[in-house]
């Protein structure tokens, strides 16, 4: 008889990396002073974020504006595909990448859960053979506008999302690792929920 299907649903930044991509991301694309300068520029809006005055998305929009707002989508997507294969593997935890090659081998359907952009994590997803669910961003005219397409894949979008993927009747065994409280409603529909689970 053939295993009873598994899945198991990761959350990225914080859980399978040692830090946020989304600024590392922006040091590798615009360089470490432009990201300073930025980050300056930007004080008051991440100020807001922390006090809870501006909501995430928001916030997260006013960075991806500034910093890739008008940028062609073709060099944009080059990048985040370089950053994918040449940075992320030196931010990864040992022991995130031990546990979805553990995965791997039990056969298991892997994804991804993720509030970053599908742009830079997808090169490194694809090189694993594991699924992709992120925030994806917005495009006219092949140009970068800063803005998300849809919502942010956070909190209760990430399980909006995986349901609209996966028929999760269909997984008798469901993993979830997650860091914050934007995976809480990922973890909730978990068998096997797993908090700050790698070192």
């Amino acid at each position: 008889m053939p295993e009873p299907p598994i899945l198991a649903l990761f959350d990225f930044d914080g859980t399978i990396t040692r830090r946020d991509t989304l600024f590392d991301f922006i040091r590798f694309y615009r360089g470490e002073k432009a990201l300073f300068q930025g980050l300056v520029k930007l004080a008051p809006v991440l100020v807001s974020l922390k006090l809870g005055l501006t909501p995430n998305w928001e916030a997260k929009e006013r960075v991806l504006t500034h910093f890739f707002g008008g940028e062609p989508q073709v060099a944009f997507r080059q990048r985040a595909s370089d950053y994918a294969r040449h940075r992320l593997p030196l931010i990864i935890r040992p022991s995130a990448l031990q546990e979805i090659n553990g995965l791997r081998a039990a056969r298991a359907t892997i994804c991804v859960v993720s509030a970053s952009a599908e742009d830079w994590i997808q090169a490194w997803c694809t090189s694993l053979e594991i699924q992709l669910i992120a925030t994806r961003l917005e495009v006219r005219q092949q140009t970068m506008t800063g803005k998300i397409d849809g919502k942010n894949c956070n909190g209760p979008e990430k399980v909006r999302r995986i349901r609209e993927k996966f028929d999760l009747e269909q997984y008798p065994t469901i993993y979830a690792y997650g860091d914050s409280k934007g995976d809480r409603e990922m973890l909730a529909v978990a068998h096997h929920p797993h908090y700050r689970y790698f070192k």
